[in-house]
C-alpha cells in the first residue's frame, strides 16, 4: 500500500492525460470494429465470442431456434437470378366497390381506397376490357370512355348508355356490378347477365379469331371479360355462403383457362377450401403452386405454415419444448413459419391482433404491408379456427429476424427484401392506416457499451488536458 501511494504521488498530469487518451483511442478502435462486424454479419463480435467459446466453458448452452433446412435452397438461387423490383399486383380477393368499399365510406366517412390504387384499377380495366376493334361497336366505344372516367356516377351513366346501344354489352354489366350494386346479391345478378352476354360474344370471337390480328385481339379481350366475370361470380357465391359452389366454379375456371395462372385464381380457391376445412385439398393445391419456378405470395407461404402448424399446435407448449427439445413435426412447423415470416414480415402482427386491420386495397405489393393486410383480412379466421396455431406463431415468428443475414440486401430463403416497399405501400394504403415497416435489428449491447466507454474516456482526456492539477487530485483521491 505504501509503494502504491508513493507511485501515485510521483505521477504527473501528463501521465494521466496520456493514459486517458490511450484508453479512448483503444475503446474507439473496439467500437469501430464492433460496428463494422455488426453491419456485415448482424451480430456483435464480443457477444458472439462469449456465447460460442466462453459460455460452453462455464457450462451454459445456447438454445437457439432451429435453422431452416435446405428445402428452399433451389428456390433461393432461382429467385436471386430474377430479383424483382417493387411490382404492384392485382389483389386476387379485392372487394366490390359498390357493395363493400362504398359501405365502409358511408359508415365511417373515411375513403378506403387511395387515388393511386383506383388509378391502377382504371388502367387494368382499360387493358383487359378494351381492344382496337371497339370502334366497330358503338357500345364498346362508350365503355372505352367509361373506364377512363374518374367520377363513379359518370362511369355508371356511361354503362347505361352502352346498354341502350347494345343490351348484350358484357363490360357494361361488369361496371354496374362493381360500382352501382350496393349488395352482393345485386352484384351477382349483374354478373349473371354479364356472363350470359360474355359467353355469347366469346363464342363468336372463337369462330373468327384466325381471320386477322384484330380478331385475335378481340378474342383476348373477350376471354379476359369471361374469366373476370366467372371469377367474380365465384367470389359472390363464396361471400353468400355457397362455398362448395364457389369451389367448383373456381376449379372449372382453372381447368378451362390453365394459362391464366398469373391471375392467381388459386388464392381464391385456397381461401374457400380453408373455409370448408378441406385441408387435404388445400395441401393438393399448395403442392401444385408452391413451386420453385412460380412466384410466391403471403397466401402460399402462410397457408403452408398453417397446415404444418395444424399438425402440432394443439399439443405445443413452449415450456415443454424448451425442456425436451422440438420434435421433427414441430421443427417442420417452425421452419415453415420462419419461411413465411421472412417472405412477408408484416403478417404476424395482424394475425396476432397486435395491429388493427383496414379494408384491403385493390392492388397489393408482394412482401409489403398491403399484402399483409389483404392476407390477414381473409385468413385470420382460418388461423383462429385451428387451436394453438396462433400460439405457435406467437412463440416463433420473431426468431426469424435473428437468422436472416444482415443487412437486408443479403436475404436467406428468398431474394433480398426490397427497400422500396414502404414507399409503395404508403401510396396503396389509406392515410389513416399506419404503414408497417420491415423490423430493424437492434444494436447489440456491446456496441452501446463501447460507444459509451469511448465517449467517457475521451471526456476524461479532455478534462485532464484542461484541468490537470484538479484531475490528478481526483485520481489520487
Amino acid at each position: 500500500l505504501l509503494t502504491v501511494t508513493v507511485f501515485l504521488s510521483t505521477l504527473t498530469p501528463k501521465f494521466y492525460f496520456a493514459l486517458t487518451v490511450t484508453s479512448s483511442f483503444i475503446s474507439g478502435l473496439i467500437f469501430v470494429f464492433e460496428w463494422w462486424h455488426f453491419r456485415k454479419y448482424g451480430t456483435s463480435f464480443i457477444e458472439q465470442v462469449s456465447v460460442s467459446h466462453l459460455r460452453p466453458l462455464i457450462g451454459g448452452a445456447e438454445n437457439s431456434p432451429p435453422a431452416p433446412g435446405a428445402f428452399s435452397a433451389g428456390e433461393n438461387e432461382t429467385s436471386r437470378q430474377n430479383m424483382p423490383e417493387c411490382k404492384v399486383w392485382r389483389n386476387p380477393l379485392n372487394l366490390f366497390r359498390g357493395a363493400e368499399y362504398s359501405r365502409y365510406m358511408w359508415v365511417t366517412g373515411k375513403e378506403p381506397l387511395t387515388y393511386y390504387d383506383m388509378n391502377l384499377s382504371a388502367q387494368d380495366h382499360q387493358t383487359f376490357f378494351t381492344c382496337d376493334t371497339d370502334a366497330l361497336r358503338p357500345s364498346d366505344t362508350v365503355m372505352q370512355k367509361a373506364w377512363r372516367e374518374r367520377n363513379p356516377q359518370a362511369r355508371i351513366k356511361a354503362a347505361y348508355q352502352a346498354l341502350e346501344l347494345n343490351n348484350d354489352c358484357a363490360t357494361a354489366y361488369v361496371l354496374l356490378a362493381e360500382e352501382e350494386a350496393t349488395t352482393i346479391v345485386d352484384a351477382e345478378k349483374y354478373f349473371k347477365q354479364a356472363l350470359k352476354a360474355g359467353e355469347m360474344i366469346y363464342r363468336k370471337s372463337q369462330n373468327c379469331h384466325s381471320q386477322s390480328p384484330q380478331h385475335e385481339a378481340q378474342l383476348r379481350r373477350d376471354t379476359n371479360v369471361l374469366v373476370y366475370v366467372k371469377r367474380r361470380l365465384a367470389m359472390c357465391a363464396r361471400k353468400l355462403g355457397r362455398i362448395r359452389e364457389a369451389v367448383k366454379m373456381m376449379r372449372d375456371l382453372m381447368k378451362e383457362f390453365p394459362l391464366l395462372s398469373m391471375l392467381n385464381i388459386h388464392e381464391n380457391l385456397l381461401e374457400a377450401l380453408l373455409e370448408l376445412q378441406a385441408y387435404a385439398d388445400v395441401q393438393a393445391v399448395l403442392a401444385k403452386y408452391d413451386d420453385i419456378s412460380l412466384p410466391k405470395s403471403a397466401a402460399i407461404c402462410y397457408t403452408a405454415a398453417l397446415l404444418k402448424a395444424r399438425a402440432v399446435s394443439e399439443r405445443f407448449s413452449p415450456e415443454t419444448a424448451s425442456k425436451r427439445g422440438l420434435s421433427t413435426a414441430e421443427i417442420n412447423a417452425v421452419e415453415a413459419i420462419h419461411r413465411a415470416v421472412e417472405f412477408n414480415p408484416h403478417v404476424p402482427k395482424y394475425l396476432l391482433e397486435m395491429k388493427s386491420l383496414v379494408l384491403p386495397p385493390e392492388h397489393i405489393l408482394k412482401r409489403g404491408d398491403s399484402e399483409a393486410v389483404a392476407y390477414a383480412f381473409f385468413h385470420l379466421q382460418h388461423w383462429k379456427r385451428i387451436e394453438g396455431a396462433l400460439n405457435l406463431l406467437h412463440c416463433t415468428w420473431e426468431g426469424t429476424f435473428r437468422m436472416i443475414p444482415y443487412p437486408l440486401e443479403k436475404g436467406h430463403l428468398f431474394y433480398p427484401y426490397p427497400s422500396c416497399t414502404e414507399t409503395a405501400d404508403r401510396e396503396l394504403l389509406p392515410t389513416f392506416h399506419e404503414v408497417s415497416v420491415y423490423p430493424q435489428k437492434e444494436l447489440p449491447f456491446f456496441i452501446h457499451f463501447t460507444a459509451g466507454l469511448c465517449s467517457f474516456s475521451a471526456m476524461l482526456a479532455l478534462l485532464t488536458h484542461q484541468f490537470p492539477e484538479l484531475m490528478v487530485i481526483f485520481a489520487k483521491a
